[in-house]
């Protein structure tokens, strides 16, 4: 084997642990969530943090601008907290009834499902569709002028797996559907109309599982915001668990636009990661999580001890480099994304020696290689030879071939 080749031995110890750079610049992607995808076993979950690209705000910005609608008296107070706060912070809650100075406490705790039944709870007395407390939410996530961001459009392009496309999402508006492949028609879902999880061309759709907003404004919408709602079905009804548990054993979970503090991480997946831990049959969840440059290994183990492996990213510039990793998968996935730059990063990749070329990009060829049928590895096998590449690069795709598939040489 030339010197730029690994040996089989170590090329099998290390799979489990490779990650791949999909492109100078991106954060390192876990290359068994990337098989996982190219073997359609991936089910993406976008959360809050994906339509904050798109101008609506993330949960506690959503119950500020609630509260700037309804009570303009506790919105003085909580508008002031910073976005950091937590239990230690204190404020003055002095020209606040009690009621009131209750909710800007749990608020600083970051209970905002709680905070939102307390407050309907006061002006409503009961949760209904008409109550001021949701007419304010429908307003404020139905502003003038939006459209969907990158972000949307890249995961709806990763949810695509060739006309059936799979997405779960906790956001209440249609931008995901608004992303969708021009000429693809794409089903909406909501709680209890859902269907169940497989493998089918039947579980196809963007899956609202904590409701959607009707598309008609003079319409109320079912919406999963409140204490009282996580509790009505997660726990009583159970429609978002079971589906979720449902989901866990035949797809690798993956959430896109959540922080480790956000309800559903709260009500939902830590039953999952017990559930993990008795039942070998559910797969790895996994999450984005954005940081700054320098790496928080704190912040990673609270996910890890979730169970669920976080992928961190640069959060600078407004997460750009979260849509420019996921823009870059979709564009060199292999059921929708461009064969032509696929092809054109192979011949980037072989024009250097395998021993001179660097670890990055010697990953990036193992793997589209890797994750390839035996057709299209006979076909980019044919691209590396026209290119003149030099042996090194063939005898990897042949360690490739015997790693997968156990074929000797």
């Amino acid at each position: 084997m030339n010197v730029g080749a690994r040996s089989r031995a170590s090329r099998v110890t290390d799979v489990k642990d490779r990650v791949i750079f999909l492109g100078a610049n991106l954060p390192a992607i876990p290359e068994r969530l990337l098989l996982a995808h190219a073997q359609g076993k991936v089910l993406f979950v976008a959360g809050a943090g994906v339509s904050r690209a798109a101008g609506l705000p993330d949960f506690r910005g959503l119950v500020v601008d609630v509260y700037a609608e309804v009570d303009t008296a506790v919105w003085n107070v909580v508008s002031k907290i910073p976005s950091g706060a937590c239990n230690q912070w204190s404020t003055d809650v002095s020209s606040l009834r009690d009621d009131q100075a209750a909710e800007v406490r749990h608020f600083i705790a970051g209970d905002y499902d709680l905070v939102l039944g307390m407050l309907e709870r006061r002006l409503d007395g009961r949760a209904s569709g008409s109550s001021r407390v949701r007419q304010a939410i429908a307003t404020r996530l139905r502003p003038a002028g939006l459209k969907p961001a990158r972000i949307h459009r890249a995961l709806m392009r990763l949810a695509d797996r060739g006309g059936v496309v799979r997405i779960v999402t906790t956001n209440f508006e249609h931008l995901l559907e608004e992303a969708k492949r021009k000429g693809t028609a794409v089903q909406t879902y909501t709680l209890g109309t859902i269907p169940r999880p497989g493998n089918g061309p039947e579980f196809s759709g963007v899956f609202h599982i904590h409701g959607v907003l009707d598309r008609n404004p003079a319409r109320a919408s079912e919406l999963i915001v409140s204490d009282r709602d996580f509790g009505e079905f997660y726990m009583r009804r159970r429609i978002v668990p079971d589906f979720i548990y449902d989901a866990a054993r035949l797809f690798h979970i993956v959430l896109v636009g959540y922080s480790a503090n956000d309800a559903p991480m709260k009500y939902l997946l830590n039953a999952v990661a017990a559930d993990g831990t008795r039942f070998r049959d559910v797969m790895e969840r996994f999450t984005f999580i954005g940081g700054n440059a320098t790496v928080d290994n704190v912040a990673l183990e609270q996910w890890r001890g979730r169970s669920i492996t976080p992928v961190h990213y640069d959060s600078a510039n407004k997460h750009a480099a979260l849509a420019d990793v996921l823009e870059r998968w979709a564009d060199l996935s292999p059921v929708n994304g461009k064969k032509g730059l696929v092809d054109a990063e192979i011949r980037r990749i072989v024009s250097t020696r395998r021993a001179a070329a660097t670890d990055a990009d010697r990953d990036l060829f193992d793997h589209l290689i890797r994750r390839s049928d035996a057709k299209e590895r006979a076909r980019l096998t044919v691209l590396v030879s026209r290119r003149g590449a030099e042996p090194g690069w063939l005898d990897a795709i042949t360690d490739i071939i015997y790693e997968t598939t156990g074929q000797a040489r």
